[in-house]
């Protein structure tokens, strides 16, 4: 991995784990997701005219295709993160798709992207996966919090190695702009949320007069992580981005376990740097 693809990898880290944080803080649900989602439109919205008119990219039915189904992928994902945020931990739920995230990516880029796999990057793989397993306590029979906490990451992660693939895809072979897919996705969730939004208005002004600052956070923060990511996805193979990008897990954790009270914090922290060690192994593959 070239030292610029892991800064941005980087970066992108500490956007993700600053605007998930800022979800679970709110703990809201579809109507956050439509409201952060619109604001994110009008903020990028000069940029993506800029991208648009500078590099006149040709987006044909493929692209749109491709650009669709990532939206929807996408509005899947945030969706199904929000119900296990309102229904699990932060330093569980987090993780835990975080774990199946990478596994899954890294696996669908081998077989339908044909990307090489080497042993080294294996390992920092299989590294990153384990200490994501152990820091949310390992698959252990306990309360029915812990179990759907678990079940809403598994699925969230199943849809984070989905897209990841689909998007590396979409930038890389299709040449779409990284700036206007992300911003495709946010009017995506923008126009489809509205019916929701429509109706719960109260709900939405709710958020927006106790929580402006941490919407304005998230719309800047959500769509600028991913931006990062794709950047990366155009120049460096999924097998290295997927995992490397993990290292928000430690950042979320430490968000969950201090700043949000959930504890656990000297056990998890332990497992955190095992989940860097497997970072280190892939930055310097």
């Amino acid at each position: 991995m070239t030292l610029f693809g892991f800064a941005l990898v980087l970066a992108a880290a500490f956007c993700h784990a600053t605007w998930n944080y800022f979800v679970k803080r709110i703990n809201g649900g579809p109507e956050l997701v439509w409201l952060f989602s619109i604001l994110s439109v009008l903020i990028y919205c000069p940029v993506a005219i800029f991208i648009a008119l500078s590099q006149r990219p040709v987006l044909g039915q493929a692209e749109i295709i491709f650009i669709v189904g990532s939206s929807l992928l996408h509005l899947g994902y945030f969706l199904l993160l929000q119900a296990g945020y309102r229904k699990g931990d932060l330093s569980l739920v987090y993780p835990t798709a975080r774990a199946t995230g990478p596994f899954l990516s890294t696996t669908f880029a081998v077989w339908f992207l044909g990307e090489a796999m080497s042993a080294q990057i294996a390992v920092g793989a299989i590294t990153v996966i384990i200490g994501i397993i152990f820091l949310t306590g390992g698959f252990k029979r306990g309360a029915k919090h812990r179990t759907t906490s678990l079940l809403f990451g598994i699925s969230a992660g199943f849809l984070i190695g989905s897209y990841t693939v689909w998007d590396a895809y979409t930038v890389s072979a299709l040449l779409v702009p990284p700036i206007l897919l992300e911003y495709a996705s946010s009017i995506g969730r923008s126009v489809l949320l509205a019916p929701i939004a429509l109706k719960r208005v109260h709900i939405i002004k709710t958020h927006w007069r106790n929580h402006w600052r941490g919407v304005a956070i998230i719309a800047i923060f959500n769509p600028l992580a991913y931006i990062l990511i794709l950047y990366a996805l155009s120049f460096t193979p999924v097998v290295y981005v997927a995992p490397t990008r993990e290292i928000s897990v430690l950042l979320t954790v430490l968000a969950g376990s201090v700043l949000l009270g959930e504890g656990h914090l000297k056990q998890r922290l332990m497992w955190s740097g095992l989940i860097l060690l497997g970072v280190a192994l892939l930055a310097t593959a």
